[in-house]
């Protein structure tokens, strides 16, 4: 089981410890339909170098977009060896016809199903050339292969996955195609989810899901499992999900200590393009000071190039995230993925500019732009990340917090996330980034607050940013991770 590195992973913007936070679970999860007998190796190119000469009977490899060259080669090396290759991921469902000139069998959309139905057939020698499953549950589903991740080679080792998809649509997500067909969001058992946290050994979990509080009913009961299991942990939300109701307060008291946020563009007309409809009308700096006032830090994450940006999009958009104390951005140049509406709205009005699936890194401009050229789109995109991490920035959004340790835990994690890669380096080559994880539980640590308001109650005691609003735009002064 093979998931090649993405282009990115090596290029002028590499950064290992980017690509060795924490182990993907895709394969893992395939993984666990295997019976107990067969042997496997699982191999992730980001943090290890791939052993290809040898002569496995199935071949099973992970495709996103811009591995996706990387891994027909890696294909078209295994089939001339006589072993049998499938590919699957997100890429395989938005290009099928491609994927499959270089695999013997093709997985489209999410495999909990539709792999183990592979097998049967695998072993019986009738595997069919295409497999897919409108059936979508997480109910019984065997537990993660974790014996097959490489711990030592990733910072925060216990990733966990409890849903699947997202509940909502934006038109530029590259997985909204992946889980056409059927459910496109659908959630584990609480039990089955509370005992993998259990089954994880220290105290740091990272919820990879694209949207842990998607389903309120049972983000609400696995909060109330977790609470005495003394975890801390980082998830993703939306802002529409921070707003409604207590379940951010649950997710603190359980130890949701930082949180990845789409806010993607402070344009209600952009907005309604993506259509995005959960930012529409509501008020980001409300919910980043409940955030804030519940010691929970922010990653949020901006896209630029949408059709109503111009020049001073940049500026605004990285001032607004040191005035409101943003601990980390990632900044996206808009990318028009295979699949998605976006892209197809684009390749109607002729904007592709190219099919080269190594620029769809959303560091590149693949599209024909509108009020900005490619240059500025590229120039504005790469001055907002030197900008936000300059020193002088980190230092000033850190000291917009309440509490000064809620201060501090900011400059370190903002600091040490961005400005010490020769460190960062060389603990990846000593292989030594699990010592630095107890470093991040403590930064993770609880911040006891004197006032946490109820800001979905007590909204007008506080300064507000309405997305509706023209001051997001005209009276703005002119982040998980890059």
């Amino acid at each position: 089981m093979i998931l090649p590195a993405l282009t990115e992973a090596e290029s002028p913007f590499w950064r290992p410890i980017k690509y060795s936070l924490f182990p993907p679970l895709g394969l893992a999860t395939l993984a666990a339909h295997l019976a107990p007998d067969d042997e496997v190796d699982l191999q992730d190119q980001h943090v290890e170098t791939l052993q290809l000469d040898d002569y496995p009977d199935l071949v099973v490899i992970q495709l996103y977009i811009t591995n996706a060259y990387r891994a027909y080669a890696i294909a078209d090396h295994y089939r001339l060896r006589g072993a049998y290759v499938i590919l699957g991921g997100l890429h395989v469902t938005s290009m099928p016809d491609e994927a499959a000139q270089h695999a013997d069998s093709i997985f489209l959309g999410p495999g909990d199903q539709s792999f183990p139905t592979f097998l049967s057939d695998f072993r019986q020698g009738v595997p069919k050339r295409r497999y897919s499953s409108p059936v979508r549950t997480l109910d019984n589903i065997p537990p993660v292969r974790r014996d097959l991740i490489k711990r030592d080679r990733y910072l925060v080792p216990n990733s966990i996955v409890v849903t699947r998809g997202c509940p909502h649509h934006c038109d530029f997500c590259y997985k909204d195609a992946f889980f056409e067909g059927g459910r496109t969001f659908y959630t584990q058992l609480v039990d089955q989810a509370l005992q993998e946290i259990e089954r994880l050994p220290g105290r740091h979990l990272y919820f990879l899901d694209d949207h842990l509080l998607g389903n309120a009913g049972f983000a609400r009961a696995l909060f109330d499992g977790m609470q005495g299991m003394n975890r801390v942990f980082q998830g993703a939300a939306t802002i529409d999900s921070i707003l409604r109701g207590n379940l951010i307060e649950k997710a603190a008291d359980a130890g949701l200590r930082s949180v990845f946020i789409g806010f993607e563009t402070f344009s209600p007309a952009n907005l309604k393009q993506s259509n995005k409809k959960q930012n529409l009308a509501k008020d980001y700096t409300s919910a980043v000071e409940r955030l804030h006032s519940l010691g929970i830090m922010i990653n949020g994450s901006f896209v630029f190039g949408l059709d109503e940006d111009d020049n001073d999009v940049f500026k605004r958009t990285v001032d607004w995230g040191v005035e409101h104390g943003i601990t980390t951005a990632t900044y996206h140049i808009l990318t028009p993925y295979p699949g998605t509406n976006l892209y197809k709205t684009m390749v109607a009005e002729n904007r592709i500019v190219t099919h080269d699936w190594n620029l769809y890194d959303t560091r590149h401009v693949v599209y024909r732009t509108t009020r900005l050229t490619a240059d500025q789109l590229k120039h504005g995109y790469d001055w907002a990340y030197k900008e936000f991490y300059s020193w002088t920035n980190i230092i000033a959004s850190g000291m917009t917090h309440a509490s000064n340790k809620h201060k501090l835990k900011h400059l370190l994690y903002a600091g040490g996330w961005k400005k010490f890669e020769p460190v960062w380096n060389f603990i990846i080559k000593t292989k030594q980034l699990n010592t630095m994880l107890p470093v991040l539980e403590s930064i993770l640590s609880k911040i006891k607050t004197e006032i946490q308001p109820n800001l979905a109650n007590d909204k007008g005691k506080f300064a507000r940013l309405s997305v509706d609003s023209p001051t997001t735009v005209a009276d703005s002064a002119p982040v998980f991770h890059d």
